[in-house]
């Protein structure tokens, strides 16, 4: 009560000076001093005024309403709830506060109804923490005070304190009634408590409320935003009746948890049921569509817009914008922009993330600048749309001057690098990060852990781990997923599966990075079971998880696992095959030598074959030797895709390895009239949280005189326990010498060497090759495993290779 007391005083002395403020509101103003002034002569109207008081508050004419509170000498609880009411639905913070003070200082004591209205007027004001002050100075409290102090915690993102209340209510015997419900729904949601929900379902069910339609949509809302899509249609197949909330809600239940093509189908139903979609409605289901990117089922609905009389709806034109923007109909979209009378930040925002999107980063640029107002997300929309069309030094320069950088902005620059390919600085921006006030989210770490995954940074993803455990982010699942991600790209798969099975939930992304990461080191058996403990926890797999299980039984050679695998996945899961799993039956049977069954494969499929399927035949035919079989799969190959130089160098590769010299310089000559460059073999390595990177023959690293005399002495140790260099993998007609000297500086012996130099012994090596390790150093480094006692983990373009004790983990299947 001191407080109040203090700070009418302080609105007193404000009264009394002159200021510009007290000449502007001399009427309200002085209809305040009178409160303090119990001179006879200020009620000489009183009669007259009192009659039109509630009809001033219902107007919202709370400066006129004020001005009578002057002329009485009490108010009862009716003008104070007025009053009161009159200042909520205006948010006439400041006055409602005067009237409370007023309340304080003529010792009226507010009951539990006048109570409850202050606890809703501060509620609806902002002002959370005053009405919780409000609410525990209620004598006496019923489920309404309850459930407006519930409501007010769940509305204003206060959800735990909401549920906290919930129960302490139960524990004091107060029993909640529909309302009550509806509030706490809606902060499970908000945190996406399902086990908490749930109990509120039951709980509904106990106190006889499941046929009200406001807690039956609370329940559509809470389901779906807990990602519970099947409990969430169970409620809404139940109900009865259904309005506009309903559908909405289970539309954009669909809409939100990736199920697009449901959202767009209950949208049809809802208009066979002639119920009338609002803006919710419709900003979901366009959302659909944008996702789609079904752009012709976007223009329907946009007249769908206009029939229902939303095309001047800020909410549905926003929407609009976004679904015209991410179908690439920009020009579409900037119509309905340049249509809104009034455009808000939100509108302003999503034309600037469309034309990032499409390219034209000059109008982006340009809308930017004439914004009225920016947000944060202005800014952060510009600096993506920078990164999106590669201009670093542009978006690093709109980061230094942005007034202030939230997590976004860090997660954008980080993202962008390593979309960029420069993983090494996307690591090093994290590190910048680190140091300011900023701090990371599941979405930081994700992409953070993508880093290292391309970089194979072993030691740095150990490190990000541990990071992730600091900041409690251990438990998330997009992170847990990462990392299943992370250790199996960075040559671990053991770590890979210690991640996954520490996973308290999985989910088909969990499930497919760790059957991906089998696959990529060759654990065809391993894939396989897991793919079989999937299947038991009810977790339906998808085209991905069927690229992973064939992968694996392609690397592993099971031929006859892989055509089971491909026959169950329409046959049995209902998953129908694309063309990338074609192209992985064909890789399957040509690497285990089935050349003309894979070529009848191909000739019966039902889908065109793209560069793919050819790439994979033709691989087959270098490793088998089959040049007629080669030349007829390259000229198709080059027909799909004539300007990727690998598809060349293959084909290069088989007529040399049968000394078909002139051939090969013919198809060399080829390609400098499509003017096709060949990529140089590169391999990289990571020690001491440093890439470094080699190609064949290199010279310019500072430990080039070392790195030499090492592989000078390998070679010698090598050739005692019997290697022989396999000159079939120098593709140039030269000497036997030189071809003996090139195969040895190879750009992955020359990594192993300089990570023998400068790590320590006993510790395992990683090495990343862009290209396919030719044999000869896939036989070298079995010997140097030997040798060096170490274990060596090369990523080529296929799969890992794990060297150990002279033997590969591919069993020189690759």
């Amino acid at each position: 009560m001191a407080y109040w007391i203090w700070q009418w005083k302080k609105m007193l002395c404000f009264i009394q000076s002159p200021s510009p403020f007290y000449r502007a509101n001399s009427k309200f103003l002085s209809a305040l001093a009178v409160m303090n002034d119990s001179s006879d002569y200020h009620f000489q109207c009183r009669q007259g005024y009192c009659g039109n008081f509630g009809l001033l508050c219902k107007d919202g004419r709370i400066d006129e309403a004020l001005n009578i509170v002057g002329l009485v000498d009490h108010l009862g609880s009716y003008a104070y709830a007025s009053l009161l009411q009159g200042c909520a639905n205006i948010g006439a913070l400041p006055e409602a506060k005067l009237v409370h003070a007023h309340m304080l200082l003529t010792g009226f004591k507010p009951d539990m109804f006048l109570g409850t209205k202050l606890m809703i007027m501060y509620a609806k004001c902002g002002c959370v923490a005053d009405a919780g002050r409000v609410f525990d100075q209620i004598p006496e409290r019923n489920v309404v005070s309850w459930t407006a102090m519930i409501s007010a915690c769940s509305k204003s993102g206060f959800a735990e304190e909401a549920l906290r209340l919930f129960f302490q209510m139960q524990r004091m015997g107060i029993h909640p009634d529909h309302f009550t419900f509806s509030s706490v729904l809606h902060a499970c949601a908000t945190l996406a408590a399902l086990e908490e929900g749930k109990c509120m379902h039951e709980g509904i069910i106990r106190h006889g409320l499941l046929s009200d339609i406001f807690v039956r949509n609370g329940l559509v809302n809470m389901y779906a935003k807990c990602g519970s899509l099947e409990d969430a249609r169970n409620v809404f197949d139940e109900m009865l009746e259904r309005d506009v909330v309903s559908w909405s809600s289970m539309i954009a239940g669909y809409a939100q948890n990736g199920h697009f093509e449901e959202a767009l189908k209950l949208f049809k139903q809802m208009q066979w049921t002639g119920v009338k979609p609002n803006s919710v409605t419709f900003s979901s289901v366009l959302s659909a569509c944008a996702n789609l990117v079904a752009l012709e089922h976007g223009r329907e609905v946009h007249e769908d817009t206009i029939r229902s009389g939303f095309q001047s709806d800020i909410f549905a034109a926003n929407a609009l914008i976004d679904m015209y923007a991410k179908c690439l109909s920009i020009d579409d979209a900037r119509k309905v922009f340049d249509r809104i009378p009034e455009k808000d930040v939100v509108s302003w925002n999503s034309m600037i993330a469309g034309y990032g999107q499409t390219g034209d980063i000059v109008e982006s640029l340009k809308l930017f600048q004439e914004m009225p107002f920016r947000d944060q997300v202005s800014w952060n929309l510009m600096i993506t749309g920078y990164l999106q069309n590669g201009h670093v030094s542009e978006a690093l320069d709109l980061f230094k001057i942005m007034p202030e950088q939230n997590v976004v902005t860090w997660n954008a620059i980080i993202t962008g690098y390593s979309q960029s390919g420069d993983h090494d600085e996307a690591l090093k921006v994290f590190r910048q990060m680190q140091l300011t006030d900023a701090k990371p989210n599941s979405i930081t770490f994700a992409s953070v852990l993508s880093a290292c995954s391309n970089l194979a940074a072993f030691q740095r993803g150990r490190e990000v781990h541990e990071n992730i455990i600091r900041h409690g982010f251990q438990f998330d699942l997009l992170v847990e997923s990462s990392l299943v991600d992370m250790y199996a790209k960075c040559g671990s798969i053991k770590d890979s599966h210690k991640a996954f099975d520490k996973m308290p939930q999985k989910n088909l992304v969990s499930w497919n990075a760790l059957i991906v990461g089998c696959a990529m080191h060759g654990c065809g058996k391993e894939a396989i079971q897991r793919f079989q403990q999937m299947q038991h926890s009810g977790v339906k797999p998808d085209h991905v998880t069927f690229i992973g299980v064939l992968s694996a039984c392609c690397h592993a050679g099971l031929v006859d696992d892989g055509w089971e695998y491909f026959d169950r996945m329409s046959q049995v899961y209902d998953v129908r095959p694309t063309v990338e799993h074609y192209g992985c039956m064909v890789d399957l049977l040509g690497r285990a030598g089935r050349l003309d069954e894979a070529k009848d494969f191909i000739e019966n499929m039902p889908i065109k074959p793209n560069a793919f399927v050819w790439s994979a035949l033709l691989g087959a035919c270098r490793i088998h030797s089959n040049i007629e079989l080669g030349e007829w799969a390259a000229l198709r190959l080059f027909e799909a895709d004539p300007n990727n130089p690998g598809h060349y160098v293959l084909l290069s590769n088989i007529y040399a390895l049968a000394g078909r010299w002139h051939d090969k310089q013919k198809l060399r000559e080829k390609m400098k009239e499509k003017t096709v460059k060949k990529t140089p073999g590169q391999s990289w390595i990571d020690v001491n949280n440093k890439v470094y990177s080699f190609t064949v023959g290199d010279k310019s690293n500072p430990q080039t005189e070392e790195i030499y005399l090492k592989l000078d002495i390998l070679y010698g140790q090598m050739k005692e326990i019997g290697y022989v260099p396999d000159a079939n993998f120098v593709l140039h007609d030269v000497e036997e010498e030189q071809k003996e000297h090139i195969l040895f500086y190879h750009s992955e012996k020359l990594a192993i060497a300089f990570g023998l130099i400068n790590t320590s012994h006993g510790t395992s090596i990683q090495i990343v090759k862009n290209l396919r390790v030719c044999g000869d150093c896939h036989s070298a480094t079995k010997f140097i495993s030997k040798i060096a006692m170490r274990e060596i983990v090369v990523r080529d373009a296929n799969r890992f290779h794990h060297f150990r004790d002279g033997i590969c983990s591919c069993g020189d299947y690759w």
